[in-house]
């Protein structure tokens, strides 16, 4: 019968996929899948299923949204079980809920499969607990650049002032203009900043800093997106319990000996 999945496939290591996932990939007449997922678990297709790549950067669009809602649609009335893979979880950030609201209006049955985001498992795997019973209560989810650049809708002083830790998404290009608005509506300057780039995978990179050099950091070494932006002082644990980049770095020694 024809159905939509919704599928969120985790922020980039294959082992964080979720078994309903996985169960989507494998039934799948059609999977439409973004260009921040481990390309690997396209493996689990079943022969003969069709791949429609809808990939895109934050400042160009290889399908527009408003196509992938069209092909959603269309293969679906075509009787076809579609998924639809995104990196992360499909509604953070994701255009899940746009997706399912075409969806719904054109009466296609569907489902949501959440995923592992990307906003906890980088923080994790960089040694970053994004709560902490002594050091945070809050945590807030914030995309780092908005439709049409539309920046100020977002709400700095709450955030600046409410919320203990903060997790930005896609955030590097703005990175000076969310340091501004931070510091300007209240944040410390010192306060400890992460960015994460490529988080979960086998090319993961971290700095630390704080909001006063964390950009100098950025272009120092020179990171660009996917990077995952964390603020506050659950930051100041990373030197303790960090753990995968010291994998990393021992697979990667013990495979040039």
């Amino acid at each position: 019968m024809a159905k939509v999945y919704l599928v969120g496939a985790g922020p980039g290591d294959e082992e964080l996929l979720t078994i309903k996932a996985l169960k989507c990939i494998e039934k799948a007449d059609v999977i439409l899948y973004d260009r921040l997922i481990n390309k690997e678990i396209l493996k689990y297709a079943k022969p003969g299923a069709d791949l429609v790549y809808c990939g895109k950067l934050p400042n160009y669009h290889t399908m527009k949204q408003e196509t992938i809602n069209h092909f959603l649609v269309k293969y679906a009335k075509d009787g076809k079980v579609v998924t639809r893979l995104k990196g992360g979880d499909p509604f953070v950030f994701g255009r899940g809920g746009e997706e399912a609201e075409a969806l719904a209006k054109n009466k296609i049955p569907f489902e949501v499969v959440p995923g592992v985001t990307s906003g906890i498992a980088a923080a994790a795997y960089a040694g970053i607990p994004v709560t902490h019973r002594d050091l945070s209560a809050s945590v807030a989810f914030v995309t780092g650049h908005r439709k049409d650049n539309e920046a100020e809708d977002v709400k700095w002083e709450s955030l600046a002032k409410g919320i203990d830790t903060l997790a930005i998404y896609m955030g590097v290009n703005n990175l000076p203009y969310i340091r501004q608005q931070l510091i300007k509506h209240g944040k410390s300057e010192n306060t400890p900043v992460a960015v994460i780039q490529w988080g979960t995978t086998d090319v993961q990179r971290s700095i630390t800093g704080t909001l006063s050099t964390i950009y100098d950091l950025v272009i120092q070494e020179k990171l660009t997106n996917p990077c995952m932006i964390i603020v506050g002082e659950v930051v100041r644990l990373k030197d303790q319990i960090s753990w995968y980049e010291g994998m990393l770095h021992q697979k990667a020694t013990s495979e040039a000996l």
